[in-house]
């Protein structure tokens, strides 16, 4: 049985309880959840702080960087001060004081072989890093453990958000699979491109790391149309935004039908 909120539960989250969407049921679902964010940056930031603002019970946090003066243009859980300091310590001590009914874990570590096995532990994973092949070792460890990924990406002016659900649907004939991230990309680009290379506007990270804590609310609590099978695409420049439908790539290396 769920445990009853407390009263300053049922008032921190009034305005989720009153949400037919989402309400008590929901709001039990994500106090219930287990969240890993892989990358505290500039889109793991603002995602960490609207989940511990939603209530979702346990947010783990890893990335092995420290903070820098450059993140601070767009990663605004950190300040000044915390130059020089583990980025999980400073992220965890900001998300606490937000809200004391979260339990905050931390991963010290980059993500890779020998770190992939946390998947295991957690129900959906947030993808913010700016590497693809972090992304790709991401998503082979959310394909084999079956949880749902959020994965979030952005440059310059542009950014993207999809779900990624091919794990929950092994085994299933291949017209009712979802599709990886390595469906979407096979191979890492040729011309592949970090922000720190072109530069991105501060404020797109808040754009795009709020869209993926939007989407791991609407996964945990049932809620809506999430973005699984979809690719949300952002012009900030434009002030325009399109949807295209992602299909699954029998041949893809990660869940493609030579892995059955």
């Amino acid at each position: 049985m769920a445990e009853p909120f407390s009263h300053d539960e049922v008032e921190r989250y009034a305005r989720h309880l009153v949400l037919r969407e989402v309400g008590g049921p929901g709001q039990q679902k994500l106090k219930a959840a287990r969240v890993l964010i892989v990358g505290a940056g500039g889109l793991g930031a603002p995602a960490a702080l609207y989940l511990a603002a939603a209530g979702v019970g346990t947010i783990g946090l890893m990335d092995g960087d420290t903070v820098g003066l450059s993140n601070l243009q767009r990663q605004v859980i950190y300040r000044t001060g915390d130059i020089g300091r583990p980025k999980v310590d400073v992220a965890a001590e900001r998300l606490r004081d937000l809200n004391a009914h979260v339990a905050i874990r931390t991963h010290p570590d980059p993500f890779a072989g020998d770190t992939c096995g946390i998947v295991a532990e957690y129900d959906l994973v947030l993808d913010g890093t700016d590497d693809f092949a972090a992304r790709f070792a991401v998503n082979a460890a959310c394909f084999d453990g079956g949880k749902p990924l959020v994965s979030g990406a952005l440059g310059r002016w542009t950014g993207q958000v999809a779900v990624f659900a091919a794990g929950l649907t092994k085994g299933r004939p291949p017209d009712r699979r979802e599709p990886c991230y390595r469906c979407l990309v096979r191979d890492i680009p040729p011309d592949a491109e970090t922000c720190a290379a072109v530069g991105v506007v501060g404020a797109l990270a808040g754009v795009v790391g709020s869209m993926m804590a939007l989407e791991a609310v609407k996964v945990v609590a049932g809620a809506g149309e999430p973005l699984t099978g979809r690719l949300l695409v952002y012009d900030g420049l434009g002030a325009i935004a399109r949807t295209v439908s992602l299909r699954p790539d029998p041949s893809c290396p990660v869940c493609g039908e030579a892995k059955f």
